[in-house]
């Protein structure tokens, strides 16, 4: 049985949600793979709790739910006030495993990689801001560096095009990849302004308090550039054409629904150039998703075009792109 030591970064709905599947599904993993996993370290807004002998994951999750920080867990663990780069450096982990927000992370990355550490994330600014010399920090270390989770949640685009192409040229992609917005159109076709439809979005946890990175289109901008880097070549954000859904008025939604389409927010890849705008999309098209749904529309030489349309959010969803990130790092250190 090989064990895989794990350090976790960031243990809001996300890192909660991987816990859970690491905890219950414990005796597949051992069965199925001949992995134990171990995790070592766990940290959160406000600290570390660290233990080489490994963290009782059940009694971790108690405390976050029920305190609603780890810095409460003083009774039994000593809590560090390490920044993500010491964490990495001072603690004995095989997978860090970042699942925050911090748009920084991509110094602490290339620490972990440079420290023969193996990296999975859902973080997305990272890779849309330093995709290539993260790459070539990982393969020049022969380490692997995942992150499935950063598109399209669990559903498995990032494998497709990183492993499943490999006779094809990708010519274009086309998708839909942020759900917010997709709910917020969706209500409007329904009658809603956009002003309410955002507030439902809200009420139910859809949109986040400040939207502005999903209805600005700063999200599926980050993703059509993580895709772009992997279609093509290495392309960072600040070269995304973007126009967000906040100036769609209710009668261009009528419009589009009298000419039998839909408005969406559509990302555009071609080679060089990566497009981030509201569309009219037909309601037979795949992009015409609806609810946490995203597709994507994969246009090569030989195969023609591949959709893909799944979950492109929700916490079981994207706990499942980052376990199964877990899965592979594991089989290959």
């Amino acid at each position: 049985m090989k064990e895989i030591k794990l350090s976790l970064f960031g243990f809001g709905n996300v890192g909660k949600a991987v816990s859970r599947v690491l905890l219950e599904k414990g005796a597949l993993f051992r069965q199925r793979y001949g992995v134990e996993f171990k995790v070592v370290s766990i940290a959160d807004t406000s600290g570390v709790v660290w233990l080489p002998e490994g963290i009782d994951l059940r009694e971790a999750l108690i405390i976050k739910d029920n305190f609603g920080k780890l810095s409460a867990w003083t009774n039994d663990y000593e809590v560090y006030s390490f920044t993500p780069d010491e964490a990495v450096r001072e603690i004995d982990a095989d997978i860090v495993i970042d699942v925050t927000n911090d748009k920084n992370a991509h110094t602490w990355h290339l620490t972990a990689l440079k420290d023969g550490k193996a990296v999975v994330t859902s973080n997305k600014p990272p890779l849309a801001f330093h995709y290539a010399e993260l790459m070539r920090e990982a393969e020049r270390r022969d380490l692997p560096y995942l992150f499935e989770a950063t598109v399209m949640a669990g559903t498995p685009i990032i494998t497709v095009l990183r492993d499943g192409l490999k006779g094809d040229t990708v010519e274009r992609i086309e998708a839909v990849l942020n759900a917010t917005t997709t709910f917020i159109l969706s209500r409007m076709e329904a009658g809603l302004d956009f002003e309410e439809a955002l507030r439902e979005a809200q009420a139910l946890g859809i949109a986040e308090r400040d939207p502005s990175g999903d209805i600005l289109g700063i999200d599926a901008g980050y993703k059509a550039t993580i895709l772009h880097c992997l279609a093509f070549h290495p392309l960072t954000f600040d070269r995304v054409k973007r126009r967000g859904i906040g100036e769609i008025t209710p009668e261009e939604v009528r419009r589009a629904q009298g000419r039998g389409n839909t408005l969406r927010l559509v990302a555009e890849v071609e080679d060089g150039a990566v497009t981030v705008e509201p569309r009219e999309v037909p309601r037979r098209s795949p992009l015409a998703v609806e609810s946490h749904e995203n597709a994507a529309i994969i246009k090569t030489d030989l195969l023609g075009e591949l959709v893909i349309r799944g979950a492109g959010a929700g916490l079981k969803e994207t706990a499942s792109g980052v376990v199964s990130d877990i899965v592979k790092a594991a089989l290959k250190r």
